[in-house]
């Protein structure tokens, strides 16, 4: 498996965050991927509370340990396969990290071409460990 190719080229994850009291939260996220790094925006769509308040945004600044997760699933089980990411995550409201990562996702995803993304945080998670598996 082409683990840099497989993260690049898929298009969601599930991001894996932990509580303050320890319970884990799990959310489907888009993302983009620089070869060290997984952003994830806190973007326009609509939530039920604001981008610093959201659960992961929390859970993050309690506890900055996260896991990506990136599958496929396919009823033929020869052709699953996945890739875990585990890291330290950490909010970005601005900078030249947070500019590189908005690049990065408007590249990837067109739906951000038109949503103000400059004036909100990202999740920048740094990879500690990439751990991969393929049916044969």
């Amino acid at each position: 498996m082409d683990i840099e190719a497989f993260i690049h080229n898929h298009r969601v994850g599930r991001l894996a965050t932990i509580s303050p009291e320890g319970k884990p939260h799990l959310v489907p996220v888009v993302y983009a991927y620089d070869g060290s790094h997984v952003f994830v925006a806190l973007d326009e769509k609509p939530k039920r509370v604001a981008p610093g308040q959201l659960q992961r945004v929390r859970n993050i600044t309690a506890n900055s340990n996260v896991s990506l997760l990136i599958d496929d699933y396919a009823e033929d089980w020869t052709q699953l396969a996945w890739v875990r990411l585990d890291g330290l995550a950490e909010v970005l409201p601005e900078g030249r990290a947070h500019a590189e990562a908005l690049r990065l996702l408007r590249e990837k995803y067109a739906q951000y071409q038109s949503m103000n993304l400059e004036e909100r945080p990202l999740i920048q998670i740094t990879i500690k460990l990439r751990t991969h598996w393929q049916a044969a």
